[in-house]
Parts: C-alpha cells; structure tokens; sequence
C-alpha cells in the first residue's frame, strides 16, 4: 500500500501541480489530505477538482470550516487583520457551487483501514482539530496523545511542518504543507507512506513550484502584495 500524503494546500494549485509532476497520482493505491484546501491563493476551484478528479481521502482544515461559515451566512470573529480577511471573502466569493458542496461534504476527521492498519486523518490532533503539533513539540504531549490513539497511524498537519515521529507504537505523520511553508524554504512538501505488512516507512519530500503563476494570480484578482513576498520567501508575514 502506497499512500501520498499531503496537507494544507491553501488553493495553491502551481504547488499541487507540482507534488503531482514529482509524485504522479497514478503511482499510489491513495491519497490523503489533512484539510485546509482552501484559502490563501486564489485557485480553490482547481485544487478540489484536482482532490476531486483523484478520489483523495479529506478532511476539513480551520480554513474550510471558516468557509462553511461564510456559506452559512455567519460573520467571520477572526482574522481580524484586513489583508486576511480579504483572503477569506475572495475564497467565498471565487467557489463554484460543485466546490462548496465538496467542502460541505467533508468531515473534521476520517478513520479508515488499509492493509491490515488502521489509518486516522486529523488536522490538528485526534484531541483538537485546532492543535499545533510541530517536530519540537514535547515526546510528552506525543506519548499522552499515543496512549489514548485508536489508531496506528495519525496523520495531521495545521502546523506546516514536517515530521514523522514513534511513540507507544504509534506513528505520528505530518506532510507539511503543500502550499505555505513557513521555514524560509517555498518549496512545496508531501510525505509517502508506504504500508508493507507490518512495516511502516514513510518518506518527505520538498519541490519547487511556479511562483511566477502565483504572483500573477494574486495581482490579477488585486489580492495583497504581501502574499507575493509570503511565496516568495516562504515566511509567514502576518
């Protein structure tokens, strides 16, 4: 069992383009997402049709579910900053009705088997879909979210970083981000998970994307400018 895992794209459909050329879909018995598809870049339609096209297994992000909000009509409490927001609204504003109800359709989580393993999708953590858990979180924390898994495998991200970690026989998996890396590297990252019997590897990659076709983008919908030096550099700026 051969498993492409990749998490927070963020609607940067270049760097998707990218993992896909590097990682062909077709080379993989799945595809899995650990949510936040959507929201700042402005190509939401064509990352989920490309999910979509490729039957990827996915999961809701804190930006997702921040879009189900607009589409319920709610006021969004946060991001307060202006150049946020607008990221927000042009998402909105941007989906097509077949991509919203792809949103509607996904859940904050997905459990499921595979050869002989059982395999949990969360964009956070199993205990808070909002948790931060990065490469320097505490063998602590791992170890006391290890002890109450219901799974082997946990895949997560939110947090952008990569990492593979063992703990009480659990394995704990983040891709990274697909889209918006944060540690001055805009190289898109992904992970491979490879299941063979009772023997579980997994593998990380980074690949350079056209960050020409991005900033062409942001500029043509009249998006901040501040998100062309975020792709840029791949920094987090605001």
């Amino acid at each position: 069992m051969k498993i492409l895992l990749i998490s927070d794209i963020h609607a940067n459909y270049p760097a998707l383009q990218a993992v896909a050329k590097y990682a062909p879909p077709a080379d993989f018995d799945l595809i899995c997402n650990c949510g936040d598809t959507t929201v700042y870049a402005p190509f939401p339609n064509e990352t989920i049709q490309w999910l979509k096209r490729h039957k990827a297994i996915s999961i809701l992000g804190n930006t997702d579910r921040k879009i189900l909000k607009l589409a319920k009509g709610k006021q969004l409490k946060k991001p307060n900053k202006p150049d946020k927001r607008i990221m927000y609204s042009s998402t909105f504003d941007a989906l097509s009705k077949s991509s919203l109800n792809y949103l509607k359709s996904l859940h904050k989580k997905n459990i499921f088997h595979v050869s002989g393993v059982k395999v949990g999708l969360f964009h956070g953590s199993p205990e808070d879909t909002d948790e931060f858990l990065f490469n320097t979180t505490s063998d602590d924390r791992f170890r006391a979210l290890a002890k109450k898994a219901k799974q082997d495998i946990i895949c997560v991200g939110h947090s952008h970083t990569p990492f593979h970690k063992q703990f009480e026989g659990i394995h704990f998996i983040n891709p990274g981000s697909a889209g918006r890396m944060f540690d001055a590297n805009p190289a898109a990252s992904f992970a491979i998970l490879e299941i063979k019997k009772e023997k579980i590897t997994v593998s990380h990659y980074r690949v350079p994307w056209k960050i020409k076709k991005m900033k062409k983008a942001l500029r043509d919908n009249h998006l901040p400018d501040i998100y062309i030096s975020m792709y840029e550099q791949g920094l987090k700026l605001n």
